[in-house]
C-alpha cells in the first residue's frame, strides 16, 4: 500500500511539473469567441443584468480584453444585434425569390421558424427591446424591410387580379406581422412541429388572399 501511494505522490508531483500549454487566438478568434459569449448572455439574461465582467471570466479573459475588442457593454450587443439582424434578412429574403406565391409564403415562414430552431439566443435577443441603437435598426424595423419585400410581390398579383395594387403594403405587414408574432410565440412552445406550424400559417393566410373580395365592407356598421 505505502508503495502504491509512494507512486501517486511521484505521479502527481511529476504532473504538476508539466507546463500547461494554452494555445494564443488570433485577434479575429478571441473577437469571435467574445461575440459568441456575449450572445449567449445576452439571450439568457438580458442587456441590462449582463455585465463585461461575466462576459470577460466566462470567455477566460480579463476585462481590458473585451473593451480593447469592443470598447463596453453597449459595444458588443450592438454587433451581436446587427449579425443577428442581418442572419434573418438574409434568410428570409432568399426565400423571397422565385417560385409560386404560395410556395414563397411558405418558404418565408419556414425561413423564420428556421432561424428560430438554429439560432434561438439570436431570435431571443432580436424580440427583446434594444437599449443600443444597431446600425442595422429594430427587429420592428427588419419587419418593416421584410413586408417591403412582400409588398413588391403582393403588388404584381394584386395587379393581375384586379385589387388595388396600393393595398399590397397593407396585407404584407398583416402577413408579415402574422408570421412574426407566431414565431414568437412557438419560440416558448415549440409545439406543434415546425412543419406543422408552417403549414397551418399558409393555410391562413393563402385560403384567405385567394378569396378576397375585391372592395371588402364591414357587416357591423
Amino acid at each position: 500500500m505505502a508503495a502504491r501511494r509512494r507512486a501517486r505522490e511521484k505521479a502527481a508531483a511529476t504532473a504538476e511539473r508539466v507546463p500547461v500549454v494554452r494555445v494564443r487566438m488570433t485577434g479575429k478568434e478571441r473577437r469571435q469567441q467574445l461575440l459568441d459569449v456575449a450572445r449567449a448572455l445576452f439571450a439568457e439574461k438580458g442587456f441590462d443584468a449582463t455585465s463585461i465582467e461575466e462576459i470577460a471570466n466566462r470567455a477566460g479573459v480579463s476585462k481590458p480584453v473585451v473593451y480593447e475588442h469592443f470598447g463596453g457593454k453597449e459595444g458588443i450587443y450592438a454587433v451581436v444585434v446587427d449579425r443577428e439582424m442581418r442572419d434573418l434578412l438574409d434568410r428570409i429574403v432568399s426565400a423571397l425569390s422565385g417560385g409560386h406565391p404560395r410556395e414563397l409564403l411558405e418558404q418565408a415562414a419556414c425561413a423564420l421558424l428556421d432561424y428560430i430552431e438554429d439560432g434561438t439566443d439570436g431570435f431571443r435577443i432580436l424580440v427583446r427591446d434594444s437599449p443600443v441603437a444597431s446600425t442595422t435598426g429594430t427587429f420592428s424595423s427588419l419587419l418593416n424591410d421584410i413586408a417591403s419585400q412582400v409588398e413588391h410581390i403582393l403588388g404584381v398579383h394584386f395587379d393581375a387580379r384586379g385589387y388595388e395594387p396600393k393595398l399590397a403594403a397593407l396585407y404584407s405587414q398583416a402577413l408579415v406581422g402574422m408570421v412574426a408574432l407566431t414565431g414568437q410565440w412557438w419560440l416558448e412552445v415549440r409545439k406543434p412541429k415546425k412543419d406543422e406550424v408552417v403549414a397551418h400559417l399558409v393555410n391562413l393566410a393563402w385560403n384567405g388572399l385567394s378569396h378576397m373580395e375585391p372592395k371588402p365592407r364591414l357587416r357591423t356598421r
